[in-house]
């Protein structure tokens, strides 16, 4: 006898629907090449399985369900198109469905199309803003809310952005042919890019009153297991998981439980995540190769090195310095030679630090850079209080305190100006 499904629970709807979205979204997209009337099409198809489901229980493979009633309505959205934009046809020209005025038949789910869609959010078309926006969007299932409270804008900014950016995808051709091997590593590693961007800002928020944003943080996390599950041999795709993972260990340590910042150093490493770390560790390990190393792979080095550390005090900075160095080498950016400041200045001590710091203002204009500015401030404060002096420490702190939009880094910096004001009054 077949069992009766029962009505599914609101949490467990919520899940399937929000998993299978993105590869039924990437199912149409290859199919038809229309992104913005295939996420239509599927926006239809979960309204009725979020009705039909939570009556009837989930069925036994929910994303064949979903690409079927999804299939179908892209076949209805198509043909009414048909009747007054009848040249938008192309894409599907000589597609028997179409011709047929008889209901398609079972649509194809075979075939994962995740990869598919990452690449597609990420097409070189596509600004890197837009980029984060449309995965967020698209595979991540964020609403245009929420991408446009994590970014610091306005819901109808953000519904603009995305909306240009389908159009965009629409006039350069949302199908598109994968041209070798060399053409899928850059198509990968845009995405690698992407993801990474929407885990750093959710790790420490541009904007706001709160440090972080877990749901950033964890949509990062999840989309990049996907990946890393998509193409399992890419070291750099587990590298990036693996940085992710040891980094976010560390969250519930980096505030006090007034919600103000406490730096790596202070952390109570008693509150990290052990199981996270073993995992990054793992994988880090698993495919750490130095003849063969890749940006990500070194920052999850970097990481793994101070998640090793049981206390401040035991962090191999040296090690950590010499990776650093290494990483520049590959990736020559203002936030990694800065971060190699601040390693040198723990390995070698504060005046290295600051002589390093003005050699790389002087040759590649570090503290001009807008992004970096006020963590340049903040940095030659760290230095200059360890230094003993407390009165231009104060000064760069202040400066810093003015370039950063989260308000408890705020917080933490004006905080810091004023103990070194205090120390420089008492002479100290």
């Amino acid at each position: 006898m077949t069992p009766v499904p029962t009505p599914a629970d609101a949490e467990s709807l919520e899940h399937v629907l929000r998993t299978e979205t993105p590869h039924v979204l990437g199912a149409l997209v290859r199919r038809f090449g229309r992104f913005a009337l295939a996420e239509d099409a599927v926006q239809e198809a979960l309204i009725t399985a979020a009705t039909q489901w939570a009556a009837d229980g989930l069925p036994e493979q929910p994303r064949s369900w979903l690409i079927r009633v999804a299939y179908r309505r892209m076949i209805d959205l198509l043909r009414s198109e048909q009747a007054t934009h009848r040249r938008e046809l192309e894409l599907a020209h000589g597609d028997p469905d179409l011709l047929d005025p008889r209901p398609p038949g079972p649509a194809p789910t075979d075939r994962d199309d995740s990869l598919h869609l990452l690449l597609l959010c990420c097409h070189p078309a596509l600004s890197e803003v837009s980029r984060v926006a449309l995965t967020l969007r698209a595979v991540g299932g964020l609403t245009t809310a929420e991408i446009a409270h994590a970014y610091g804008t306005t819901e109808a900014t953000m519904g603009t952005r995305i909306s240009r950016a389908k159009q965009t995808l629409h006039r350069a051709g949302a199908r598109f042919a994968i041209r070798d091997e060399a053409d899928l590593r850059t198509r990968v590693a845009a995405v690698l890019r992407v993801l990474y961007l929407i885990f750093n800002e959710g790790y420490t928020a541009t904007t706001g009153d709160r440090l972080t944003r877990t749901d950033l943080t964890a949509e990062a996390i999840r989309l990049t297991r996907l990946l890393y599950a998509l193409l399992p041999d890419d070291a750099e795709a587990a590298g990036l998981l693996a940085l992710m993972l040891l980094t976010d260990a560390r969250r519930a340590a980096r505030t006090d439980p007034a919600h103000e910042l406490v730096t790596l150093p202070d952390q109570d490493r008693a509150a990290w995540d052990r199981a996270l770390i073993a995992e990054g560790r793992a994988l880090i390990d698993g495919v750490w190769r130095p003849e063969h190393v890749g940006p990500y792979q070194l920052q999850a080095a970097i990481a793994a090195t101070h998640a090793r550390a049981a206390t401040a005090a035991d962090t191999d900075w040296p090690q950590i310095a010499a990776l650093y160095l290494w990483l520049e080498q590959l990736q020559p950016t203002a936030p990694v030679r800065l971060a190699r400041v601040v390693a040198v200045a723990h390995a070698f001590g504060p005046g290295r630090g600051l002589a390093l710091l003005g050699q790389l203002e002087r040759d590649h204009g570090l503290g001009a850079e807008p992004l970096i500015a006020g963590r340049t401030h903040a940095v030659r404060a760290h230095l200059l209080d360890r230094l003993g002096d407390h009165d231009r420490a104060a000064q760069e702190y202040r400066a810093a305190a003015e370039l950063t939009g989260n308000d408890t880094e705020r917080r933490y910096l004006l905080r810091r100006a004023e103990q070194a004001a205090e120390q420089s009054a008492e002479g100290g």
